[in-house]
């Protein structure tokens, strides 16, 4: 697991911009199959988003050839509710660059069949050949997509019951109502994550910083989702000056 360190939130959010936007253009240059992007949602990608959606308008890079697959949502949001997950991705992402729509895939929330909406995530991620770079964030107790702690290292594609913190957390996105933030979600499982061939994880929030130096300088601990990264041959973990 590498980490790399970087001025200031902007400056680490800028770098990993730069760095897909690279990895997907060396493989559009040699490749004709889609580059398969895993995606996640929240506050740690917004700059990230932004910076990619400028490159997009400066024709630095095309979408038109990547698949994605998003790491989480919400049970019980539609797809049109301001606070689902598939409505931040088309309005902080999605709506501003080329990627075609039908190249973009969401787990349901609404699904009335939760076994086999997971199970069909994970064989179309598969039938798109596996991802290649999975992009993420890490939450306060070191959780990666929903993955909550406790959550073993080869999970798959599920529901859970988010804990106390993550609801906390997430309130500030529901009016700071607690009971707005739905208890439950289906995410994508470490194990999924660890299928990708690369994974990224952008880190921002000092108050994150004694999770993430647990996590660094600490072994694969399933109470700390993210150090599953230990156990990854290309992974690395981005952050701003101060978090060691």
């Amino acid at each position: 697991m590498k980490l790399i360190i970087r001025k200031n939130h902007y400056e680490a959010s800028l770098w990993s911009a730069i760095y897909i936007a690279g990895r997907i253009n060396a493989h559009n240059a040699k490749n004709k199959k889609p580059f398969v992007l895993g995606l996640p949602t929240g506050s740690s990608p917004l700059i990230i988003y932004q910076e990619l959606i400028k490159l997009y308008k400066e024709k630095k890079v095309s979408f038109n050839n990547v698949h994605t697959f998003n790491m989480d949502e919400y049970i019980g949001l539609s797809k049109e509710h301001p606070q689902s997950y598939r409505y931040f991705m088309n309005e902080y992402f999605f709506n501003h660059i080329d990627i075609d729509p039908a190249n973009i895939c969401f787990l349901d929330g609404m699904t009335d069949n939760v076994q086999r909406e997971c199970m069909l995530y994970e064989e179309m991620i598969l039938q798109k050949g596996g991802i290649e770079l999975f992009l993420g964030g890490m939450g306060g107790n070191g959780h990666i997509a929903f993955n909550e702690p406790g959550s073993p290292f080869d999970s798959r594609t599920r529901l859970v019951t988010l804990n106390n913190e993550t609801i906390e957390d997430n309130s500030r996105f529901f009016d700071g109502d607690i009971s707005k933030v739905p208890s439950a979600a289906l995410t994508v499982g470490l194990g999924t994550i660890m299928d990708a061939r690369e994974v990224l994880i952008i880190v921002n929030g000092k108050n994150k910083a004694k999770t993430l130096k647990k996590a660094v300088e600490g072994g694969a601990d399933e109470m700390l989702p993210v150090s599953c990264l230990h156990k990854h041959t290309n992974a690395a973990i981005v952050c701003e000056e101060g978090f060691f």
